[in-house]
């Protein structure tokens, strides 16, 4: 099954058997076979039978029903809306593709997506807030302050608190989420978020420290035209002598 299968009505699969079924009594009613059916039709290819018995194990549990025509008439609302949600999903797929294309023309996608965590369409997110105007930002410090991921100190007296930006391009905040998210699976990034967790950040605080580090090599990369280098971005550290 697809990653966004699990209670997402934006699923081909779920979308399918909601259309094919749309009310507890007809669901309850689909055998293995029109399971199987409904899921290869959707385009699922992995873990069927799984998901078969998990799903029918949902339609056949005792639940609170409302009275027959009543029921009827809320699922033909729901395929009505259903047909709705196919048109909406069709076009967020057309524009998905669309903008993966016109993005992998552009001249800095090829180092833009060198970095792991970095795809198309993140990838082009990334490229839209930014810009290509290599001097709007004087140095990755702006670019951090831009982005929110660079903390801020605030001193008086004897206090010393240090907190993350509130004022900041949202939308590249975001995306910098699911980019510093997506990137644990490159040792670098792994590792230095591991290390922030050791030191006592919180998930989101190790994960905003990552992306500025990422961010900042970025910057880097986009001014001297080189792609991504782990070993450079996230050298070993090495180790106090005995």
């Amino acid at each position: 099954m697809t990653s966004n299968v699990q209670g997402c009505l934006t699923s081909r699969e779920a979308r399918t058997i909601l259309q094919a079924a749309p009310t507890p009594t007809t669901a309850a009613k689909l055998t293995t076979r029109r399971l199987h059916a409904l899921l290869r039709g959707s385009g699922c290819q992995r873990n069927i039978e799984t998901w078969i018995d998990r799903l029918q194990a949902i339609f056949r549990e005792e639940q609170l029903r409302q009275l027959p025509l009543v029921e009827e008439a809320l699922g033909r609302q729901a395929q009505a809306l259903l047909l709705q949600l196919d048109a909406a999903c069709r076009a967020a797929d057309d524009l998905a593709e669309a903008t993966g294309e016109a993005f992998g023309r552009h001249p800095d996608a090829t180092i833009i997506t060198s970095f792991p965590g970095l795809a198309d369409l993140t990838g082009a997110r990334v490229i839209a807030e930014l810009g290509d105007d290599r001097t709007r930002f004087a140095d990755a410090r702006a670019l951090k302050a831009y982005a929110g991921s660079a903390p801020i100190t605030r001193a008086s007296g004897k206090s010393l608190v240090v907190h993350h930006r509130k004022v900041k391009n949202q939308r590249l905040a975001a995306v910098g989420y699911v980019w510093s998210f997506a990137s644990l699976r490159a040792p670098g990034p792994r590792a230095h978020h591991d290390r922030r967790r050791a030191e006592g950040d919180r998930h989101s605080s190790a994960l905003r420290n990552t992306f500025n580090r990422m961010l900042g090599c970025l910057h880097h990369c986009l001014q001297s035209r080189k792609i991504y280098d782990e070993h450079v971005a996230f050298p070993p550290r090495l180790e106090a002598a005995a």
